[in-house]
């Protein structure tokens, strides 16, 4: 959990940072791609606030209401990340390029002196700034920083993928419950190719004198954004449904229970997150013929503790012996 809390607010400051670099990088040039990058930012950081409110509710205790805990809030929170922060900053990214493309914002956005649509009203860059060394600046600024997030989000990660036995950052992806991590992660990747995005638009709208580029790299930093919202938002949803651990670990899990002395066989068995790395278990279990009911209470007893050795969060585990 501290961890994931120190990614969160490395990646706060770095992008409350860019967020004011490419606004005022805007005002000063005008530039499409960086109004797209500015919502970008806002989005990036509101993203943060949402999961550090998400790790808040998540480190209450337990209580008659939510006898598991809270951990879930971390899934919701997230979850809310995907569709609300970055489904809008996409779309708004998007919007304001296809404008600017088809000739619906007021003027070109991405010369000097010419006039672009923000929000409610229209705002013209002053005529003497050359925009083109103000956007790289700011670019370049904000790629430093981004570096720096994704550092950060990059070594917990692997952290977690050392201490799981993961091989790739795709069965991270896959099977990771600490969502925070994850969004942060992939939040901060997003990022940098968006710069990246921003600074070959950028370079070839000089390069050709046409504000084409700069244009098409507002449209796809929107269309990647949308496109990062829905996967991150499928992610959650396999957690907020209540998804078991993943076949194999509990293929695992099983045998240590079938193979213990004095087990005939398992009835049930199921698993289920109730938060980051918090897993439960239950399993209905039959015991061999003869077996006294001390004997019974201490093979569970041993059993419990077997299945908590193995590192698989499970936080909650109960047996019960079936006749």
């Amino acid at each position: 959990m501290a961890g994931s809390k120190s990614v969160v607010l490395a990646a706060l400051v770095a992008n409350g940072a860019i967020a004011i670099l490419k606004f005022v990088g805007f005002l000063l040039t005008g530039s499409a791609a960086m109004l797209s990058e500015t919502y970008h930012s806002i989005s990036d950081t509101g993203n943060q606030v949402f999961l550090l409110i998400g790790i808040r509710f998540s480190d209450r205790s337990a209580d008659q209401q939510h006898p598991f805990g809270y951990g879930k809030s971390q899934f919701f929170y997230s979850f809310l990340v995907s569709v609300l922060l970055f489904g809008i900053a996409g779309w708004e990214s998007a919007k304001h390029g296809w404008n600017q493309l088809t000739g619906g914002g007021h003027g070109g956005g991405g010369h000097s002196g010419e006039a672009v649509d923000f929000l409610f009203f229209t705002y013209t860059p002053p005529a003497w700034l050359d925009p083109v060394w103000v956007n790289y600046a700011v670019l370049i600024g904000a790629f430093v920083f981004e570096s720096w997030a994704l550092y950060k989000a990059r070594a917990e990660m692997r952290r977690q993928m050392d201490a799981n036995d993961w091989g790739t950052y795709r069965e991270a992806f896959r099977k990771t419950s600490d969502v925070t991590t994850l969004t942060a992660l992939t939040e901060d990747t997003i990022a940098l190719t968006g710069i990246v995005i921003a600074l070959t638009g950028i370079t070839l709208e000089q390069l050709t004198e046409n504000p084409f580029f700069d244009q098409i790299s507002a449209l796809l930093i929107g269309l990647m954004l949308m496109g990062f919202a829905l996967a991150l938002a499928w992610e959650n949803k396999r957690l907020l449904l209540g998804e078991s651990l993943q076949p194999d670990v509990e293929a695992e899990l099983r045998e240590i229970v079938r193979t213990y002395p004095g087990v005939a066989s398992i009835v049930d068995f199921r698993t289920v997150y109730f938060g980051p790395e918090q897993v439960l278990l239950t399993a209905d279990v039959q015991f061999e013929n003869g077996m006294e009911t001390d004997e019974i209470d201490d093979a569970i007893t041993t059993i419990e503790e077997k299945l908590s050795a193995t590192g698989h969060g499970l936080q909650k585990i109960y047996i019960e012996p079936e006749v």
